[in-house]
């Protein structure tokens, strides 16, 4: 059976039952002009050209290898990582990109992201009696030589479901566990649903079996946590402490030497590698600035880059050093709107029926006003499409191509606003709100470099375009981690926000739209949503077409109420110098970090 390892998955599976925070940043906007038929174009740009299909996932270097070397890579971003070297407590997909090269991951997945028993620990599930059993193979140790333990697969729970744990993990998926809640609660010393059945094997007894678990969903974690090392550190001080941000303990074929905060990380291969030691003798990872990327890698800086920008493919195709990679990524961008708080004593969503954004005429209409077809199909060279789901196309058994989406039709935002009561009463072009009082919407949106920012301009321009006055919060675009920061805590100065998911391997919605979700930013939760929610996870759904059936209605539902509003599908491009082999980004690879080759000494300029 074909696997696909880990490395090679940006944190595909690190939360499969939740969704890793994604830049969305190089959602840009190249500089246009208008043309005579009054529609833009990029100068130098060919309208229509799709480049993805001619790209591949793997590398094509045929050359001998040298023995060893290290890899040098480019992280492309705006912000410094937060560094937080734990999947339990990461937030952002910047520290998981660091991760993968060190990878915690229990489970392997075939090419639908159903777990094998090919990887570190194999699963199983007695649906009768809702227990899942999980076994872990013998002789793996961990990057200090230290064996794994069936404790190591126990601790992530006991970490995530404890009163004092800071992340966001502990959710609806997670209180599918039974006695997790009670053990979050303090009424339990322990999580009455889990336990050793001996040095091997553990149980995990389920409030409701569902198709999720196979996904590594619905309450299964899929990452080991090193319980010699943290097992004594209260749970309140882990994501501060050594364990985690200095000398984190790994299980993947790489293992950290050094970390300069923010800046960048140092690994040496990991002698104790499960599948055996690497061939190359380490890695190199540093933060770029997505205006440096290209010059870097033309350079010979960087073996690679991570999270390359799409609007960059022509500063890099025709560079004879490198060759380009692309797969679909499991990932979308979306508007969000503001509809209420997330309680976080009772732990769930309030929404607001007073909210500025309440009136889903209104939403609807944001949507349909933006011109992402016209960025999409010009200014991304084919690289980019107009989301019609929360499903991304990847996942072929439960992506619906039928879905109409918000497609740009500005006669139609127009047409909704006018039936929704915001007309322009005093003839300045910008409407007013339904008493007739000045109406101003404010956008959260991410910083990133300056195409970025004219990107942004350009959606604001789009508002204008049928009289809605839409600026930024704070005046300006938000640094990433401060922008995460001001949506999840339902920041009053945020009434729209542009992000972005990586989805992860579960194509339920549960994990960041759930009513006890903290994800669930836009802060939607109806009595219709979770029924639907409930359902695509139910033990029902073990049934395909049932399942099918329960997703299509609840994007139907998410359609008509426009909470939220996808936005972008993507290719996600990895550009490689030449003198790397072995290497794919494919997901059903059956090459790992550990088959990864370099023939030459240093990156070919």
């Amino acid at each position: 059976m074909m696997t696909k390892k880990k490395w090679a998955v940006a944190s595909s599976l690190a939360l499969s039952s939740m969704l890793v925070l994604a830049a969305c940043g190089d959602e840009e906007e190249k500089d246009t002009s208008t043309n005579e038929e009054g529609s833009t174009t990029e100068e130098g740009a060919e309208e229509g050209t799709n480049v993805g299909a001619n790209l591949g996932t793997d590398t094509t270097n045929s050359e001998d290898a040298i023995e060893g070397g290290t890899l040098k890579v480019a992280l492309v971003a705006e912000s410094p990582f937060q560094g937080i070297f734990s999947w339990t407590l990461y937030e952002d997909g910047y520290d998981a990109d660091l991760m993968e090269y060190t990878t915690n991951a229990i489970f392997e997945t075939d090419g639908d992201f159903l777990a094998t028993d090919e990887g570190i620990a194999s699963m199983s599930v007695d649906e009768e009696a809702k227990v899942v059993t999980i076994k872990i193979r013998e002789g793996v140790k961990w990057s200090d030589g230290e064996p794994l333990k069936i404790e190591d697969l126990i601790l992530p729970y006991e970490i995530i479901g404890h009163a004092d744990y800071t992340g966001v993990r502990y959710d609806a998926d997670f209180k599918n566990i039974v006695g997790a809640e009670e053990y979050h609660d303090g009424k339990a010393e322990t999580i009455s649903g889990i336990k050793k059945v001996d040095e091997t094997t553990m149980t995990i007894e389920v409030k409701e079996v569902s198709p999720a678990i196979a996904s590594i969903g619905a309450g299964i974690w899929g990452y080991a946590e090193p319980s010699h090392i943290i097992k004594d550190i209260p749970v309140a001080e882990l994501v501060e402490n050594d364990a985690v941000r200095v000398n984190p303990v790994t299980l993947g074929p790489f293992k950290i030497n050094k970390i300069v905060p923010g800046e960048s990380v140092e690994y040496v291969k990991n002698e104790h590698y499960w599948k055996g030691e690497p061939k190359i003798d380490g890695i190199v990872a540093k933060v770029v600035s997505s205006s440096s990327a290209a010059v870097a890698l033309q350079n010979g800086e960087y073996d690679m880059a991570i999270g390359f920008g799409a609007t960059q493919y022509d500063q890099i195709e025709n560079l004879e050093n490198i060759e380009i990679l692309a797969r679909e990524e499991l990932y979308y961008s979306y508007l969000g709107f503001k509809l209420g708080k997330f309680d976080t004593t009772a732990k769930e969503v309030v929404m607001d029926p007073n909210a500025k954004m309440a009136d889903k005429q209104l939403r609807q209409a944001m949507g349909y006003a933006l011109n992402i077809e016209e960025v999409s199909d010009v200014y991304y060279y084919g690289l980019r499409s107009r989301a019609n789901s929360f499903i991304p196309p990847v996942f072929k058994s439960y992506y619906n191509p039928d879905l109409p989406g918000f497609t740009y039709d500005p006669d139609k935002a127009i047409e909704l606003l006018d039936a929704a009561g915001y007309v322009d009463t005093d003839g300045d072009g910008i409407r007013e709100d339904k008493d007739g009082n000045p109406f101003e919407i404010k956008l959260a949106t991410m910083a990133g470099d300056d195409i970025a920012e004219q990107i942004t301009q350009y959606w604001l321009q789009n508002w204008a375009d049928v009289g809605l006055n839409v600026t930024l919060t704070t005046g300006r675009s938000i640094e990433f981690n401060a922008f995460y920061d001001k949506v999840q805590a339902d920041d009053p100065e945020i009434d729209i926000f542009m992000g972005a998911w990586g989805t992860g391997t579960n194509p339920s919605p549960m994990g960041t739209y759930s009513k006890d979700a903290q994800f669930n930013f836009s802060r939607y939760a109806t009595d219709e949503s979770q029924e639907l929610l409930v359902a695509i996870d139910s033990p029902e759904a073990f049934d395909a077409d049932f399942r099918a059936e329960k997703l299509n209605a609840w994007e139907e539902l998410m359609a008509e109420e426009a909470p939220v509003i996808p936005m972008v599908n993507r290719l996600e491009l990895t550009p490689v110098n030449k003198r790397v082999k072995n290497f794919s980004i494919d997901y059903t690879t059956d090459l790992g970090l550990e088959d990864l080759e370099l023939t030459a000494e240093e990156p070919i300029k």
